[in-house]
């Protein structure tokens, strides 16, 4: 298994492809991440960092280039293989938390296991274990609207794990939490990065947080314009 999980190599998006207003986002992007480590991506609003976010998690396909991830090839998958990826080697946490309203806080960490299908005993016991893990134990039957914003993204986080992940790709997640909520959420990304050996990457705009990260790569109108040491 090699130690690179991500590997990108002159990686172009761009949109409109062909048509008068074509759109280029991204401009050869080169990326390398260390299995295990713990990046941020920083930039500001337009900088690209969400469209490069998206080809990482597989949620969209570069227009060029190469994507090596945990030693799949992206750009040969088809639609339905990609999907399969998503589901077993991407965690997703976002800034709005994306947690299905009308069911359990249990049931939503469930729920990728069930796409995975893994059978209904093993994703219950897993997920009870996830939600112990985030100190949600006792809030495992509310259902989202019950919870506080704190509450809902460690529920993220349980969700994330719950096909034990090769990556867990965060989109500012705290950004919608106030300082000292958001202090519990990275506290327990570090302690996924450093008790779980947990590849992460961070995508955010607050230059704080990234620098609790090991590597800080910054993005400037669609390069990668700029690497620095965090923590």
């Amino acid at each position: 298994m090699s130690d690179k999980i991500i590997q990108m190599s002159g990686i172009y998006k761009r949109f409109y492809i062909g048509q008068p207003n074509e759109l280029e986002i991204l401009h050869g992007i080169d990326l390398t991440v260390e299995r295990g480590e713990f990046i941020s991506i920083i930039g500001s609003s337009g900088s690209g960092k969400s469209t490069l976010m998206n080809i990482i998690g597989a949620l969209d396909r570069a227009t060029c280039g190469s994507y090596l991830l945990d030693g799949t090839l992206i750009e040969e998958a088809d639609d339905e293989e990609l999907s399969a990826i998503r589901n077993r080697k991407v965690g997703f946490v976002f800034q709005n938390f994306n947690l299905i309203s009308r069911t359990t806080a249990l049931k939503n960490v469930e729920l990728p296991m069930m796409y995975a299908g893994i059978p209904p005993k093993e994703r219950s016991q897993r997920a009870r274990q996830l939600m112990r893990m985030v100190g949600m134990e006792d809030r495992m039957l509310h259902q989202p609207n019950e919870l506080s914003g704190g509450q809902k993204q460690r529920v993220a986080i349980a969700r994330a794990m719950a096909n034990d992940p090769a990556i867990i790709l965060a989109d500012e997640p705290t950004g919608a939490l106030d300082s000292q909520t958001g202090r519990l959420v990275m506290n327990l990304f570090h302690a996924l990065h450093e008790k779980r050996g947990k590849t992460i990457v961070l995508i955010t705009h607050n230059k704080e947080l990234a620098a609790e990260t090991q590597r800080i790569l910054t993005m400037r109108d669609g390069i990668l314009a700029e690497e620095g040491v965090g923590a």
